[in-house]
């Protein structure tokens, strides 16, 4: 998977910075090219000579550039890079980066660059644990930041504990498997639906739903991510569109009836994670309802269920549905699966603390035709984006062997 993969390692000062030696040599011997940068601490423990020698590179330190450079070094090498793994990531370098300073080279091109970022944390127990850096972990994995935790065991102060850099085996493993997933979706193109969906009932008011969009949006990056042209369809949401996604906004159901059957035709998937409305007013007022003292009757009609059709008449595509549910969860999940003609359905229990609207985390069941439900546990939903975009992918190499 490394073959001929350009990695750029960037070694920050800890102790730990001696294994990236050995880190380089296995990510060469996968057949990556590796480039390395040192922060002038990391150059305290290793010498810029030893990664010389052994990557057959020039080591990059100094932020300004050197005689016969290009004027902006971190740039070239942001753009250069297919990967940058940070090993060892000390607590003042995920600080640094956690909150965008830029004053050295490194973090220079970290700023820099739109490459994927795998990052292997090192430092004392007591300094890893420490909210301040726990804090700053949970920042770069939410902006899309791969970690490799650090293993437990003994430290350089001699005592011991969790802070240990992982060995350069997992690291290098864990650098294939984020190339393998990079490469997933190549060639794919995906559909999302996100966010909710409104049915006015005058000119100042609708109904709509809680939806915040948040599934939907970190699907739609992580796919993005993988090398997959991504369909965004969205409803009204305060979310910023993922890099490289072509987002089609709606407001109402039949919105999003017509620009999700549009998409389809051309889609190798659909993954519909939009809130749709079950109901909507029978008549919309031409004018704004005034203030009555007997209060206000509306009369609800069903919406059309449109996915029913679409995974109905699917043919080679993969349908992906969500369930959101509070009572009978998985029952009520399964009769939509088969309903719908879905080879998957990720079911989501309002009740269960962590899941359900506006939150950053999710708690779901992955449900598959004739197999059994499979119940992650609490994750970020952009973890969770990368477990249905995993089960994606699986599904298509097996279909394919």
């Amino acid at each position: 998977m490394l073959a001929e993969k350009r990695i750029l390692l960037g070694v920050s000062g800890g102790i730990a910075a001696y294994k990236s030696v050995s880190l380089l040599r296995l990510l060469q011997k996968a057949g990556a090219e590796v480039r390395v940068v040192m922060t002038q601490a990391a150059q305290k423990f290793v010498q810029p000579l030893t990664f010389e020698a052994l990557s057959h590179h020039r080591v990059y330190t100094d932020l300004f550039p050197a005689p016969g450079d290009p004027d902006v070094v971190h740039v070239q090498l942001g753009k250069w890079a297919d990967v940058i793994l940070i090993a060892p990531a000390t607590a003042d370098f995920i600080g640094k980066l956690a909150h965008g300073l830029a004053d050295d080279l490194l973090t220079c091109v970290l700023l820099a660059t739109e490459a994927p970022v795998l990052i292997a944390p090192a430092m004392e127990s007591q300094m890893w644990e420490h909210r301040a850096v726990q804090c700053n972990v949970r920042i770069l994995r939410k902006r899309g930041c791969e970690m490799v935790a650090p293993g437990e065991g003994p430290l350089a102060s001699g005592a011991q504990g969790i802070g240990r850099v992982a060995e350069p085996e997992e690291i290098a493993e864990a650098v294939n498997a984020m190339m393998g997933a990079a490469q997933s979706l190549n060639g794919r193109h995906l559909v999302v639906t996100a966010g909710r969906t409104e049915q006015p009932i005058d000119p100042v008011r609708f109904i709509t739903n809680r939806s915040t969009g948040k599934m939907g949006y970190a699907i739609a990056e992580q796919a993005s991510r993988r090398g997959a042209e991504v369909t965004l369809i969205s409803g009204p949401t305060e979310l910023t569109a993922p890099a490289g996604v072509r987002v089609e906004s709606i407001r109402t159901v039949a919105d999003l009836k017509a620009a999700t059957t549009r998409a389809y035709e051309n889609a190798d998937a659909l993954i519909m994670t939009a809130a749709v409305l079950d109901f909507r007013p029978e008549e919309v007022a031409e004018s704004k309802i005034k203030k009555r003292d007997g209060g206000l009757l509306l009369r609800m009609l069903p919406n059309e269920d449109f996915l029913i059709p679409l995974g109905q008449n699917k043919g080679k595509r993969v349908v992906i549905g969500f369930a959101m549910e509070t009572d009978n969860a998985l029952e009520n999940a399964r009769k939509k699966l088969k309903e719908k003609n879905l080879d998957l359905i990720v079911l989501n229990e309002l009740n269960v603390e962590g899941a359900g609207f506006g939150v950053d985390t999710n708690v779901v069941t992955l449900i598959e035709p004739h197999r059994d439900a499979v119940a992650l546990p609490l994750m970020s939903k952009r973890d969770v984006a990368d477990r249905i975009l995993d089960w994606l992918a699986s599904h298509w190499e097996n279909a394919r062997g």
